[in-house]
């Protein structure tokens, strides 16, 4: 598990679970699951579960709703 971010009351912004399911074509597939939120997304490489977890931490420092 990785913790992401804390918002200066010291409250977590964004704890996530990544499962890695496969490696193919030299990056990971799996499923990331967002604690905080209880919502999971399935993900086709490394590049897209970062990208998951960077828009997830921007749009809740900003308090917009997430679309995943």
């Amino acid at each position: 598990m990785s913790e992401v971010g804390r918002q200066e009351t010291g409250s977590t912004i964004g704890t996530f679970e990544i499962s890695v399911k496969f490696t193919q074509n030299s990056t990971w597939q799996g499923e990331i699951h967002w604690i905080e939120k209880k919502q999971k997304q399935n993900f086709r490489s490394a590049l897209e579960m970062l990208k998951l977890m960077d828009e997830a931490i921007a749009k809740e420092t900003k308090e917009e709703k997430v679309t995943w």
